[in-house]
């Protein structure tokens, strides 16, 4: 029997169709048919294009009847396509005038926003065919992926070791030994790797569907790629040129398989979402879906028809209007349901928070809503808290408590104390302690602290480099950020002098100590753990070669430090005082605060003056932490470039100081006993951590 409401009503060769179902936007399978929903609201007429899978021109070409236009949105369901070697498009008529934001072009065919899979990207770094029409066609994919059980991990935040990757740099390099390189395939292997090291949270940079080859150059013969995807095409699609199988069609079965291995292996997983532009650029770029679509309502205009370019990147789209609004909650929605996402960090998210004239809002209804969202309500949320316009809201994005952030303020104080910023020790102290300043009204978890991201110098350069060295990226080393708060530590780049070698090794470990023993949520930069070098490029963004991909040999030339982060991450874990959520230092039941700090002399430190030595003592209570024993942690650290001679706190009686970590002697948990009493000397530019129990 046929459900009435499935019947179809009109036909075109060997097709049937008939008005479809407003929800859920995009094309999905359904009642023996395919319903395809587009909203426009200014454009007069919409026509499906149907092409076999390949083929240049469409097999049909369907025009909404007015009668399959309800409200701003053409619906209409379908039957009879084979979804397997079908891809859809639509063209959009209506007027043009660019000066009023109009560009509509019944000539050129379009990707549907919602498109779940984008073919054309099958295989990364093939050369697309100029002359192509339509180059980014939706396909349409079924959800019957077996997830044989698996949800979202829901690890409370602060638990969490962020670990920053590229899934195609992260086993690109031979030396990956995998067997599909640069895959989603591929990082599966790495997983016994992950454990090991003790992540539990990966912050996948952008997977959504985008054109390696939107911006295409050269330079001295390299040719260069948008690498990193910061440029999305569709929102909805995972990239396919990610997938070893998707020539097959099957990238979504592919990431779905990955994240169900990692939560397998207790690792969640965050992407990195970019809603603020897309890969259309300015008025010289191309159209590839919205602005042929609805340029008015899904891109922030001039009153003259130009883009506003919040982003840097061309356009910045719209996103407070109502309908871009439901189409990014749909988005977060359908990662969420579909793939199992457990969170989301948000590139320049501050333009999330501007209004349809550019201006930043107090209570933006996008950051609300998803806050206040059901399907996202066990999500994490992460803010990169700035734009590209000058907007800086670190410590005052809108967060309804559910928000936390990148703290851009944790990392460059802490980078210029390292090197020897005196003056930054009054604010280092606030930032350990989880920068109870900036985010008084939510938790110590809200502070997603870092040293280093994808956006500059790895931890290695970050002490190997002076000046950023970008040549390779065919911009006269104009591009990347000149403030790097670096180092070379005496040489600019590789040198054999072990005096500095060994220098830079002990700033890493130092960087690490402070990162894996503050209050907050820290992330890691992949391959930071085995001082992964990008030879001084400091915005890696197109290089798809030897500078942005891990060479995993040195993971053995410096498994020193992977020890050492090991070790660290296992502390971390060991010690719930370091991860406590609240800014509550006040006495507890071992009789002391529970965390201090101090000078050279315990419990003397001003804590308002300019200091490169000083140490801050953490008061384990076994009682509140559900652990049979108290438990002290101090850590010592000496910016200076001389050695320090620190005396540890007088703790109660039966207890004994050992030191746990030393970044000098490259030690990592291998525990030694502290004389009774006297002081502990630190060499110059160390860090170490004592335990006492």
């Amino acid at each position: 029997m046929v459900r009435i409401d499935t019947f179809p009503t009109h036909s075109i060769g060997d097709l049937e169709y008939r008005v479809g179902r407003v929800f859920p936007f995009g094309a999905s399978v359904t009642d023996g048919g395919v319903n395809f929903s587009i909203f426009s609201k200014d454009a007069d007429s919409c026509t499906l294009l149907l092409y076999h899978h390949g083929s240049r021109e469409p097999f049909a070409e369907i025009p909404f009847p007015d009668e399959f236009r309800i409200g701003n949105v053409y619906t209409m369901m379908v039957f009879g396509i084979n979804i397997e070697t079908t891809e859809y498009g639509y063209r959009f008529g209506g007027r043009h005038d660019p000066q009023k934001g109009l560009l509509f072009d019944a000539s050129k065919p379009l990707l549907d926003p919602y498109a779940k899979s984008v073919s054309g990207r099958s295989v990364w770094g093939r050369e697309p065919d100029p002359e192509e029409p339509f180059p980014h066609r939706g396909q349409i994919i079924l959800e019957d992926y077996d997830w044989m059980g698996d949800t979202p991990l829901e690890i409370p935040q602060n638990e969490l070791v962020i670990y920053e990757m590229h899934v195609r740099g992260f086993t690109r390099h031979p030396s990956s030994g995998v067997k599909h390189p640069g895959t989603f395939a591929g990082m599966i292997k790495k997983i016994p790797y992950l454990k090991e090291l003790g992540i539990n949270c990966v912050e996948l940079m952008p997977i959504f569907e985008f054109d390696e080859f939107d911006n295409p150059r050269q330079y001295e013969g390299n040719r260069l790629y948008n690498y990193w995807g910061y440029s999305p095409v569709g929102f909805f699609a995972p990239k396919a040129g990610y997938a070893a199988s998707a020539r097959l069609g099957l990238e979504a079965d592919e990431l779905k398989n990955l994240i169900a291995n990692l939560h397998r292996n207790g690792i969640e997983v965050i992407l990195d979402v970019v809603f603020n532009h897309t890969a259309e650029g300015n008025e010289e770029g191309p159209c590839i879906s919205y602005r042929g679509i609805d340029n008015r309502t899904y891109y922030l205009l001039t009153p003259d028809g130009h883009y506003c370019n919040f982003s840097g990147c061309g356009n910045t789209m719209n996103c407070n209007n109502a309908v871009v609004r439901s189409c990014i909650i749909d988005c977060l929605r359908y990662w969420a349901s579909s793939y199992h996402i457990d969170g989301f960090r948000f590139d320049l998210a501050s333009i999330l928070t501007r209004d349809e004239n550019g201006a930043p809002m107090m209570m933006p209804p996008l950051i609300e809503s998803l806050a206040r969202d059901a399907v996202l309500g066990r999500c994490k949320l992460i803010a990169e808290a700035w734009d590209a316009g000058g907007l800086y809201q670190v410590g005052s994005f809108p967060s309804w408590k559910r928000w936390s952030e990148w703290n851009g303020r944790y990392r460059d104080c802490l980078r210029r104390f390292i090197k020897g910023g005196a003056e930054q020790a009054p604010e280092l102290y606030r930032r350990i302690a989880g920068s109870r300043d900036l985010y008084s009204e939510r938790s110590s978890t809200a502070s997603v602290n870092f040293v280093t991201c994808h956006d500059g110098f790895t931890l290695y350069d970050l002490f190997s480099y002076n000046e950023k060295h970008n040549l390779a990226n065919g911009e006269d080393n104009r591009d990347g950020c000149n403030d790097n708060d670096s180092w070379n530590c005496g040489a600019e780049g590789e040198t054999d002098d072990a005096g500095i070698n060994a220098l830079r090794m002990r700033q890493m470990k130092n960087a690490l100590t402070l990162l894996l023993t503050s209050r907050g949520t820290p992330m890691i930069l992949s391959g930071d753990e085995f001082a992964n070098t990008q030879f001084g490029n400091n915005n890696a963004y197109c290089q798809d070669n030897e500078i942005s991909w891990l060479d995993w040999s040195g993971l053995e030339k410096n498994r020193e430090l992977f020890e050492y982060v090991k070790a660290l991450i296992s502390f971390r874990k060991a010690n719930p005082v370091l991860r406590c959520t609240t800014f509550d230092e006040a006495h507890n039941g071992t009789g002391y605060p529970e965390l201090s700090f101090h000078s050279c002399e315990p419990w003397q430190l001003d804590m308002s003056a300019p200091t490169l030595t000083f140490g801050y003592m953490y008061a384990q209570e076994g009682k509140k932490y559900g652990l049979k024993k108290d438990r002290f942690i101090y850590i010592a650290v000496n910016a200076h470039w001389e050695p320090h001679d620190f005396m540890l706190p007088i703790i109660p009686a039966g207890m004994k100081w050992y030191r746990e970590f030393c970044s000098f002697t490259g030690e990592s948990n291998a525990r030694r006993k502290l004389r009774d009493r006297g002081p502990e000397r630190l060499e110059s530019r160390s860090a170490a951590v004592f335990v006492a129990e």
